[in-house]
């Protein structure tokens, strides 16, 4: 079978489009999609050694963890993130749950973000604790309460850069730094700003985490999830948790996500430039209280965005005056843009996160993280900008 070697050094447009394909011998041009459960054998010993240690040269065995289309995306994020090896899993959550079962046990304690994405607080603050893990969460922005927060235990931190939906900043290299004196690990969320634009494990992070649901495929068409980082115990292990566990991604998933890896460098760009115009509009309207978008000078971090972010993605969220009611008035009044949780879409989306994507969270917990009713969230596509200003405006005016 014919290999692309990401070995040598490519632009990153050209690994989205090229890295990790394999050729199979009728060296087909597209990726081929393997839609198939199991892998036969030459032989009885073939059989016993692949069974033995499952792709460690043997061949494939069976595609719940092992599977030709699935590898050719995890080699390609790999590349692509400037990583050794990848796995994928079958949701972005999946991912965050293989990562925390491989690295923790009973008895151990987290430090989190407060402001990651609500089901990421719910595992850690209600799943997890179950099997004796706790968990402390801290501000995304500052660094002595991450300090403060580890313990001799601590064995995990984790954060979204930029969160969900607020946009606050991590200072990677910071946190890495303390998680490397505490001997923990470090796990960054890169969801909103994909390896085009962040690469955390540059930046001194353990692994990446992603729901490849998001911004990989692109077209809001199939779930997805992938953890990345170097060669080792670690990934091993998540192999074989993947192995017993299950949480796989299907084929046919991974191949609609190999096709947007494809195209993600330019549709995070364009995104980008359409959320900054955006974002510009929406802080100059007089019912608009505030607005988050790391591209803004006016955004708390926006320096620090600009030293470890190449732009600011595509998530916009502004604070309506008038709280619930008036938010709920700008959603309801659209007609154009979509009303739905998702995000990295082409087409935009909207909503409301004290009551959609955030809802099960106490009201204590959404005010730490600083979700009021008035905030909504806007993940803008790639429509023209005007369009998308005529069709808030509707609600706003």
């Amino acid at each position: 079978m014919a290999s692309f070697s990401s070995s040598d050094k490519y632009q990153l447009s050209t690994l989205g489009v090229r890295a990790g394909t394999v050729r199979s011998d009728f060296n087909e041009h597209s990726e081929a999609l393997f839609l198939t459960s199991s892998f036969v054998f030459e032989n009885a010993a073939a059989a016993a050694a692949g069974f033995g240690d499952p792709g460690a040269g043997a061949g494939y065995v069976y595609s719940r963890y092992t599977n030709p289309t699935v590898s050719m995306l995890q080699d390609r994020l790999a590349a692509l993130e400037g990583g050794e090896a990848c796995i994928a899993t079958a949701s972005g959550m999946s991912a965050i749950l293989a990562a925390s079962m491989v690295l923790l046990k009973a008895g151990d304690h987290v430090v989190c973000s407060n402001a990651v994405f609500g089901a990421t607080v719910q595992l850690y603050s209600t799943l997890l604790t179950r099997f004796g893990i706790t968990t402390a969460f801290v501000s995304p922005s500052r660094i002595s309460d991450w300090e403060a927060a580890v313990r001799p235990n601590t064995k995990l931190l984790f954060l979204e850069t930029p969160s969900n939906p607020l946009g606050e900043v991590s200072d990677i290299a910071a946190i890495a730094a303390i998680a490397k004196k505490a001997g923990a690990t470090l796990v960054v969320d890169n969801v909103f700003c994909t390896p085009i634009l962040q690469r955390p494990l540059e930046l001194g992070a353990d692994l990446v985490v992603h729901s490849a649901t998001k911004h990989l495929d692109g077209q809001g068409r199939v779930l997805g999830g992938a953890i990345v980082g170097r060669k080792g115990p670690t990934l091993e292990a998540l192999q074989g948790f993947l192995r017993t566990a299950g949480p796989t991604l299907s084929p046919f998933n991974a191949w609609v996500i190999l096709k947007g890896l494809e195209t993600l460098e330019i549709r995070m760009l364009a995104h980008s430039e359409r959320a900054l115009q955006l974002a510009q509009w929406l802080e100059k309207h007089p019912k608009v209280a505030r607005v988050y978008y790391t591209g803004l000078a006016s955004h708390p971090q926006h320096a620090l965005a600009k030293k470890q972010q190449r732009a600011g993605g595509a998530v916009v969220s502004f604070e309506v005056k008038g709280g619930k009611d008036a938010a709920w008035k700008v959603i309801d009044s659209t007609k154009m843009i979509s009303i739905t949780g998702n995000l990295g879409d082409v087409r935009t989306t909207i909503t409301h996160p004290a009551t959609t994507t955030h809802g099960r969270l106490t009201p204590e917990a959404r005010a730490a993280a600083g979700i009021t009713d008035g905030l909504i969230r806007v993940a803008v596509g790639l429509e023209a900008v005007e369009d998308l200003k005529a069709d808030l405006s509707r609600g706003l005016s």
